[in-house]
């Protein structure tokens, strides 16, 4: 579980707004292992200081894609890439949860079920835990383990995790315009 702590400003003075665990964290049935918070999002460009009023940002979204200037973070664990291999894996069920909890960023994924997927944004993506390979759309594939840093910009990807072992990744997504 992750904890979040968001700051705020009152009267010219910082101040802790919240402590806790994150409301929008799904744990996804039909595919094991495979995880995701949504720890803050601003859909364009946020107003600053934050008062800390007004519903959790996270709480109740309508995409987990931001707009333009708008960021977001996300953590995702990866199971391994057998979950989505296996005889008992329904591809539909998989794709229905993922237009449930991951709005916007599902619709942005090849239909054929190969995890490529492509969005208007910049991606900071930190490995913190195990290994993940990436592949881009020209079949050029990458070897990630913890500590790794890409810089994903707004190119066609998909995350392999070809171990035996989940993976975690960090990403802050800040949304950009294609041209």
């Amino acid at each position: 579980m992750v904890r979040r702590i968001v700051t705020g400003e009152k009267n010219g003075r910082s101040y802790v707004v919240s402590d806790g665990p994150v409301a929008n964290t799904h744990d996804f049935v039909s595919m094991p292992g495979f995880r995701t918070t949504l720890a803050w999002m601003t859909h364009d460009v946020p107003q600053l200081p934050y008062d800390g009023t007004g519903t959790d940002p996270v709480a109740e979204i309508t995409s987990m894609l931001p707009g333009p200037n708008g960021s977001c973070l996300i953590v995702v664990s990866f199971p391994p890439d057998s979950v989505m291999t296996s005889p008992d894996f329904d591809g539909a069920a998989a794709a229905a949860e993922q237009a449930q909890f991951l709005p916007g960023l599902a619709d942005s994924f090849d239909p054929d079920g190969s995890g490529m997927h492509i969005t208007a944004t910049v991606d900071y993506d930190i490995i913190i835990e195990g290994e993940l390979w990436l592949e881009l759309d020209d079949g050029e594939i990458r070897h990630l383990k913890a500590g790794d840093v890409v810089i994903q910009n707004g190119t066609r990807h998909a995350w392999r995790n070809r171990t035996d072992k989940p993976t975690t990744m960090i990403s802050v997504m800040v949304g950009g315009e294609r041209r």
